[in-house]
Protein backbone atom coordinates (compact mmCIF):
# COMPACT_ATOMS: atom_id res chain seq x y z
CA UNK A 1 0.00 0.00 0.00
CA UNK A 2 2.77 2.20 0.11
CA UNK A 3 3.65 1.94 -3.35
CA UNK A 4 0.47 3.41 -4.01
CA UNK A 5 0.76 5.86 -1.62
CA UNK A 6 4.22 7.34 -3.48
CA UNK A 7 2.62 6.91 -6.57
CA UNK A 8 -0.09 9.48 -5.60
CA UNK A 9 2.75 12.19 -4.23
CA UNK A 10 4.41 11.58 -7.30
CA UNK A 11 1.53 12.20 -9.67
CA UNK A 12 0.14 15.26 -7.18
CA UNK A 13 4.07 16.51 -7.98
CA UNK A 14 3.23 16.15 -11.86
CA UNK A 15 -0.04 17.64 -11.43
CA UNK A 16 0.86 20.95 -9.69
CA UNK A 17 3.82 21.49 -11.96
CA UNK A 18 1.31 21.35 -15.23
CA UNK A 19 1.10 24.55 -17.43
CA UNK A 20 -1.37 24.77 -20.45
CA UNK A 21 -0.84 27.29 -23.07
CA UNK A 22 -3.64 25.99 -25.27
CA UNK A 23 -7.21 24.72 -25.01
CA UNK A 24 -5.85 21.60 -26.76
CA UNK A 25 -3.54 21.08 -23.77
CA UNK A 26 -6.64 21.66 -21.40
CA UNK A 27 -8.35 19.21 -23.25
CA UNK A 28 -5.48 16.89 -23.26
CA UNK A 29 -4.87 16.70 -19.49
CA UNK A 30 -8.65 16.19 -18.51
CA UNK A 31 -8.73 13.24 -20.83
CA UNK A 32 -4.92 11.78 -19.29
CA UNK A 33 -6.06 12.63 -16.19
CA UNK A 34 -10.46 12.64 -15.82
CA UNK A 35 -11.27 10.72 -18.83
CA UNK A 36 -12.82 7.07 -18.70
CA UNK A 37 -9.60 5.54 -18.89
CA UNK A 38 -7.85 8.07 -16.92
CA UNK A 39 -5.01 7.65 -14.23
CA UNK A 40 -7.54 8.61 -11.61
CA UNK A 41 -9.88 5.85 -12.20
CA UNK A 42 -7.37 3.24 -12.10
CA UNK A 43 -6.22 4.40 -9.09
CA UNK A 44 -9.19 4.48 -7.96
CA UNK A 45 -9.43 1.16 -8.94
CA UNK A 46 -6.64 -0.11 -6.44
CA UNK A 47 -8.77 0.20 -4.01
CA UNK A 48 -10.62 -3.51 -4.71
CA UNK A 49 -6.72 -4.80 -3.29
CA UNK A 50 -6.84 -2.37 -0.03
CA UNK A 51 -7.18 -4.32 3.40
CA UNK A 52 -10.38 -4.30 4.88
CA UNK A 53 -8.91 -2.25 7.98
CA UNK A 54 -7.94 0.28 5.93
CA UNK A 55 -10.21 0.66 3.17
CA UNK A 56 -12.23 4.15 5.12
CA UNK A 57 -8.13 5.58 5.35
CA UNK A 58 -7.51 4.82 1.75
CA UNK A 59 -10.89 6.19 0.49
CA UNK A 60 -10.40 9.59 1.63
CA UNK A 61 -6.59 9.38 -0.10
CA UNK A 62 -8.04 8.93 -2.92
CA UNK A 63 -11.03 11.08 -2.78
CA UNK A 64 -8.57 13.64 -1.74
CA UNK A 65 -6.52 12.98 -4.82
CA UNK A 66 -9.84 13.19 -6.94
CA UNK A 67 -10.96 16.32 -5.93
CA UNK A 68 -7.20 17.66 -6.14
CA UNK A 69 -6.97 16.75 -10.05
CA UNK A 70 -10.53 18.39 -10.80
CA UNK A 71 -9.62 21.31 -9.05
CA UNK A 72 -6.28 21.83 -11.19
CA UNK A 73 -8.48 21.34 -14.31
CA UNK A 74 -11.19 24.17 -13.46
CA UNK A 75 -8.32 25.87 -12.89
CA UNK A 76 -6.53 25.88 -15.84
CA UNK A 77 -9.75 26.30 -18.10
CA UNK A 78 -10.57 29.06 -16.42
CA UNK A 79 -7.47 30.65 -16.93
CA UNK A 80 -7.36 29.62 -21.00
CA UNK A 81 -10.79 31.39 -20.90
CA UNK A 82 -9.03 34.41 -19.76
CA UNK A 83 -6.42 34.32 -22.32
CA UNK A 84 -9.30 33.74 -25.04
CA UNK A 85 -10.64 36.71 -23.66
CA UNK A 86 -8.14 38.88 -23.67
CA UNK A 87 -6.89 37.81 -27.34
CA UNK A 88 -10.19 38.72 -28.58
CA UNK A 89 -10.32 42.02 -26.76
CA UNK A 90 -7.30 42.62 -29.22
CA UNK A 91 -9.49 42.09 -31.95
CA UNK A 92 -10.85 45.03 -34.17
CA UNK A 93 -14.37 44.09 -34.93
CA UNK A 94 -15.09 46.86 -37.27
CA UNK A 95 -12.23 46.15 -39.76
CA UNK A 96 -13.81 44.48 -43.06
CA UNK A 97 -13.03 40.63 -43.47
CA UNK A 98 -10.35 39.00 -45.79
CA UNK A 99 -11.66 38.75 -49.25
CA UNK A 100 -12.84 34.96 -49.96
CA UNK A 101 -11.64 33.81 -53.58
CA UNK A 102 -14.61 32.34 -55.63
CA UNK A 103 -13.53 29.51 -58.05
CA UNK A 104 -14.49 28.78 -61.64
CA UNK A 105 -14.65 25.76 -63.52
CA UNK A 106 -11.85 24.88 -66.03
CA UNK A 107 -12.47 26.85 -69.99
CA UNK A 108 -12.30 23.27 -71.23
CA UNK A 109 -15.20 22.30 -68.89
CA UNK A 110 -17.31 25.08 -69.24
CA UNK A 111 -16.95 24.85 -73.48
CA UNK A 112 -17.31 20.66 -72.49
CA UNK A 113 -20.29 21.60 -70.77
CA UNK A 114 -21.69 23.80 -73.28
CA UNK A 115 -21.54 21.32 -76.29
CA UNK A 116 -23.20 18.39 -73.94
CA UNK A 117 -25.97 20.59 -73.01
CA UNK A 118 -26.53 21.63 -76.91
CA UNK A 119 -26.87 17.97 -77.99
CA UNK A 120 -29.25 16.93 -75.37
CA UNK A 121 -31.38 19.02 -76.57
CA UNK A 122 -31.59 17.20 -79.75
CA UNK A 123 -32.24 13.52 -77.63
CA UNK A 124 -28.39 12.45 -77.58
CA UNK A 125 -27.12 10.50 -74.32
CA UNK A 126 -24.03 10.52 -72.73
CA UNK A 127 -21.83 7.75 -72.64
CA UNK A 128 -18.42 7.34 -71.33
CA UNK A 129 -15.45 4.50 -71.84
CA UNK A 130 -12.45 3.57 -70.13
CA UNK A 131 -8.52 5.57 -71.14
CA UNK A 132 -7.24 2.50 -71.67
CA UNK A 133 -8.73 0.53 -73.88
CA UNK A 134 -7.60 -2.34 -76.40
CA UNK A 135 -6.57 -2.69 -79.89
CA UNK A 136 -10.00 -4.04 -81.31
CA UNK A 137 -12.32 -1.11 -79.70
CA UNK A 138 -9.93 1.52 -80.41
CA UNK A 139 -8.96 0.37 -83.88
CA UNK A 140 -10.25 -2.86 -85.15
CA UNK A 141 -13.98 -2.43 -84.83
CA UNK A 142 -13.71 0.99 -86.48
CA UNK A 143 -12.18 -0.18 -89.72
CA UNK A 144 -8.49 -0.07 -88.85
CA UNK A 145 -7.31 -3.49 -88.85
CA UNK A 146 -3.73 -4.34 -88.03
CA UNK A 147 -1.99 -3.20 -91.55
CA UNK A 148 -4.06 -0.47 -92.17
CA UNK A 149 -2.34 2.62 -93.40
CA UNK A 150 -4.65 5.35 -91.75
CA UNK A 151 -2.93 3.93 -88.38
CA UNK A 152 0.25 5.55 -88.81
CA UNK A 153 -2.23 9.27 -88.66
CA UNK A 154 -2.03 8.43 -85.21
CA UNK A 155 1.03 8.13 -82.92
CA UNK A 156 0.02 6.09 -80.20
CA UNK A 157 0.92 5.37 -76.67
CA UNK A 158 0.94 1.86 -76.06
CA UNK A 159 0.93 0.45 -72.14
CA UNK A 160 1.39 -3.59 -73.69
CA UNK A 161 2.20 -5.12 -76.91
CA UNK A 162 0.72 -8.37 -76.83
CA UNK A 163 -2.03 -8.68 -76.14
CA UNK A 164 -1.77 -4.72 -77.21
CA UNK A 165 -3.13 -1.95 -74.53
CA UNK A 166 -3.07 1.19 -74.79
CA UNK A 167 -4.02 4.80 -74.48
CA UNK A 168 -7.21 5.49 -76.43
CA UNK A 169 -6.46 8.18 -79.35
CA UNK A 170 -9.94 9.31 -80.21
CA UNK A 171 -13.67 8.55 -78.09
CA UNK A 172 -14.43 6.82 -80.60
CA UNK A 173 -13.70 3.94 -78.58
CA UNK A 174 -16.59 4.84 -76.75
CA UNK A 175 -18.97 4.20 -79.74
CA UNK A 176 -17.82 0.95 -80.07
CA UNK A 177 -18.55 -0.08 -76.93
CA UNK A 178 -22.16 1.31 -77.00
CA UNK A 179 -22.87 -0.46 -80.41
CA UNK A 180 -21.52 -3.55 -78.34
CA UNK A 181 -23.52 -3.58 -75.99
CA UNK A 182 -26.83 -1.44 -77.44
CA UNK A 183 -29.31 -2.08 -80.35
CA UNK A 184 -30.56 0.74 -83.02
CA UNK A 185 -31.86 3.16 -82.16
CA UNK A 186 -28.22 4.75 -80.92
CA UNK A 187 -27.94 8.22 -80.42
CA UNK A 188 -25.07 8.88 -77.74
CA UNK A 189 -22.20 11.90 -77.65
CA UNK A 190 -18.98 10.54 -75.86
CA UNK A 191 -17.19 13.59 -74.48
CA UNK A 192 -13.69 12.67 -72.55
CA UNK A 193 -9.95 12.80 -72.99
CA UNK A 194 -7.93 11.11 -75.47
CA UNK A 195 -4.27 10.55 -76.00
CA UNK A 196 -1.69 11.01 -78.59
CA UNK A 197 2.42 10.85 -79.17
CA UNK A 198 3.25 14.04 -80.42
CA UNK A 199 5.58 17.01 -79.03
CA UNK A 200 3.96 19.09 -76.97
CA UNK A 201 3.82 22.88 -78.13
CA UNK A 202 1.37 25.66 -78.43
CA UNK A 203 -0.48 23.88 -81.36
CA UNK A 204 -0.15 20.59 -80.06
CA UNK A 205 0.02 18.20 -76.59
CA UNK A 206 0.15 14.38 -75.92
CA UNK A 207 -3.33 15.07 -74.49
CA UNK A 208 -6.73 16.33 -75.28
CA UNK A 209 -10.29 16.29 -75.25
CA UNK A 210 -12.76 15.29 -77.71
CA UNK A 211 -16.54 15.11 -77.76
CA UNK A 212 -18.06 12.93 -80.56
CA UNK A 213 -21.59 12.18 -81.25
CA UNK A 214 -22.81 8.59 -82.94
CA UNK A 215 -26.85 8.39 -84.51
CA UNK A 216 -27.97 4.91 -85.89
CA UNK A 217 -31.25 4.73 -86.98
CA UNK A 218 -33.49 3.33 -90.12
CA UNK A 219 -33.20 6.23 -92.48
CA UNK A 220 -30.90 8.39 -91.42
CA UNK A 221 -29.14 10.15 -93.89
CA UNK A 222 -26.33 12.57 -94.48
CA UNK A 223 -29.08 15.33 -94.49
CA UNK A 224 -29.84 14.33 -90.64
CA UNK A 225 -26.18 15.11 -90.45
CA UNK A 226 -25.83 18.48 -91.48
CA UNK A 227 -29.02 20.09 -90.18
CA UNK A 228 -27.48 18.83 -86.87
CA UNK A 229 -24.09 20.47 -87.24
CA UNK A 230 -25.98 23.90 -88.17
CA UNK A 231 -27.63 23.46 -85.22
CA UNK A 232 -24.72 23.00 -82.82
CA UNK A 233 -22.70 25.62 -84.99
CA UNK A 234 -25.62 28.25 -84.24
CA UNK A 235 -26.27 27.55 -80.86
CA UNK A 236 -22.24 27.40 -79.96
CA UNK A 237 -20.94 30.39 -82.13
CA UNK A 238 -24.25 32.84 -82.77
CA UNK A 239 -26.85 32.35 -85.87
CA UNK A 240 -24.92 34.81 -88.13
CA UNK A 241 -21.90 31.50 -88.34
CA UNK A 242 -21.34 30.44 -91.66
CA UNK A 243 -20.86 26.48 -92.38
CA UNK A 244 -18.92 24.43 -94.93
CA UNK A 245 -18.15 21.18 -95.86
CA UNK A 246 -15.33 19.53 -97.63
CA UNK A 247 -15.05 16.28 -98.66
CA UNK A 248 -12.10 14.25 -96.47
CA UNK A 249 -11.33 10.85 -95.68
CA UNK A 250 -12.03 8.83 -92.19
CA UNK A 251 -11.78 4.99 -92.04
CA UNK A 252 -14.93 4.56 -90.05
CA UNK A 253 -17.15 6.84 -92.09
CA UNK A 254 -18.33 6.80 -95.80
CA UNK A 255 -18.86 8.98 -97.12
CA UNK A 256 -16.34 11.51 -94.86
CA UNK A 257 -16.69 15.24 -94.66
CA UNK A 258 -14.43 17.58 -92.23
CA UNK A 259 -16.73 21.05 -91.45
CA UNK A 260 -15.57 24.56 -91.42
CA UNK A 261 -17.13 27.52 -89.51
CA UNK A 262 -16.48 31.37 -90.66
CA UNK A 263 -13.37 32.71 -88.82
CA UNK A 264 -15.02 34.26 -85.74
CA UNK A 265 -11.71 36.58 -85.19
CA UNK A 266 -11.43 37.78 -88.60
CA UNK A 267 -15.39 37.83 -89.13
CA UNK A 268 -14.32 35.77 -92.97
CA UNK A 269 -12.22 38.81 -93.97
CA UNK A 270 -8.89 36.83 -93.06
CA UNK A 271 -6.09 36.18 -90.06
CA UNK A 272 -3.33 34.39 -88.73
CA UNK A 273 -5.81 32.21 -87.08
CA UNK A 274 -7.31 31.51 -90.27
CA UNK A 275 -4.49 31.58 -92.25
CA UNK A 276 -6.07 34.37 -94.02
CA UNK A 277 -9.17 32.01 -95.73
CA UNK A 278 -11.40 32.95 -93.75
CA UNK A 279 -12.85 29.85 -92.35
CA UNK A 280 -11.84 27.33 -89.66
CA UNK A 281 -12.03 23.30 -89.60
CA UNK A 282 -13.60 22.45 -86.41
CA UNK A 283 -14.76 18.66 -86.70
CA UNK A 284 -14.64 16.05 -89.11
CA UNK A 285 -17.87 13.66 -89.98
CA UNK A 286 -19.41 11.33 -92.00
CA UNK A 287 -21.85 8.54 -92.70
CA UNK A 288 -21.04 5.08 -90.63
CA UNK A 289 -19.01 2.71 -92.37
CA UNK A 290 -21.08 -0.42 -93.05
CA UNK A 291 -18.23 -2.52 -92.68
CA UNK A 292 -18.26 -0.70 -88.63
CA UNK A 293 -21.91 -1.56 -88.28
CA UNK A 294 -21.33 -5.27 -89.53
CA UNK A 295 -19.03 -5.18 -86.65
CA UNK A 296 -21.70 -5.33 -84.40
CA UNK A 297 -24.19 -7.20 -85.65
CA UNK A 298 -25.95 -3.92 -87.08
CA UNK A 299 -27.81 -4.76 -90.22
CA UNK A 300 -26.50 -2.30 -92.86
CA UNK A 301 -29.33 -2.85 -95.11
CA UNK A 302 -31.74 -1.65 -92.55
CA UNK A 303 -29.80 0.82 -90.48
CA UNK A 304 -27.78 3.70 -91.20
CA UNK A 305 -25.89 6.31 -89.27
CA UNK A 306 -23.65 8.98 -89.18
CA UNK A 307 -21.18 10.20 -86.35
CA UNK A 308 -18.98 13.04 -85.41
CA UNK A 309 -16.02 14.91 -83.63
CA UNK A 310 -14.45 17.75 -82.62
CA UNK A 311 -11.55 18.67 -80.45
CA UNK A 312 -12.89 20.61 -77.18
CA UNK A 313 -9.97 22.65 -77.11
CA UNK A 314 -10.24 23.84 -81.18
CA UNK A 315 -13.90 25.21 -79.76
CA UNK A 316 -11.91 27.18 -76.67
CA UNK A 317 -9.90 28.62 -78.71
CA UNK A 318 -12.37 29.87 -81.19
CA UNK A 319 -14.96 30.96 -78.00
CA UNK A 320 -11.97 32.31 -76.07
CA UNK A 321 -8.99 33.60 -78.61
CA UNK A 322 -6.77 30.99 -76.29
CA UNK A 323 -3.63 30.25 -78.95
CA UNK A 324 -1.76 28.21 -76.75
CA UNK A 325 -2.41 24.71 -75.69
CA UNK A 326 -0.29 24.59 -73.32
CA UNK A 327 -2.21 26.88 -70.93
CA UNK A 328 -5.09 24.47 -70.21
CA UNK A 329 -2.91 22.31 -68.35
CA UNK A 330 -0.41 24.79 -66.33
CA UNK A 331 -2.79 25.34 -63.90
CA UNK A 332 -1.74 29.23 -63.92
CA UNK A 333 -3.67 31.11 -61.82
CA UNK A 334 -3.60 34.11 -63.85
CA UNK A 335 -5.13 32.19 -66.93
CA UNK A 336 -7.87 30.72 -64.88
CA UNK A 337 -8.55 34.09 -62.86
CA UNK A 338 -10.21 35.69 -66.15
CA UNK A 339 -13.12 32.44 -66.22
CA UNK A 340 -14.58 33.86 -63.22
CA UNK A 341 -18.22 33.79 -63.90
CA UNK A 342 -18.07 32.06 -66.55
CA UNK A 343 -20.89 29.54 -67.29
Amino acid sequence: MEELLQQIESYKTEISAFEASTADAVENFRIKWLGTKGLVKAIMGEMKNVPNERKKEFGQILNEFKLFVETKFETLKAEGETQNAESNSTIDWSLPGDPVALGTRHPLSIVRNQIVSIFKRLGFAVAEGPEIEDDWHNFGAMNLPEDHPARDMQDTFYINQDPAWLLRTHTSSVQARVMETQKPPIRVICPGRVYRNETISARAHCFFHQVEGLYIDENVSFADLKQTLYFFVQEMFGKDTKVRFRPSYFPFTEPSAEMDISCLICGGDGCNVCKHTGWVEILGSGMVHPKVLENFGIDPNKYTGFAFGMGVERICQLKYRVNDLRLYSQNDVRFLKQFTGAL
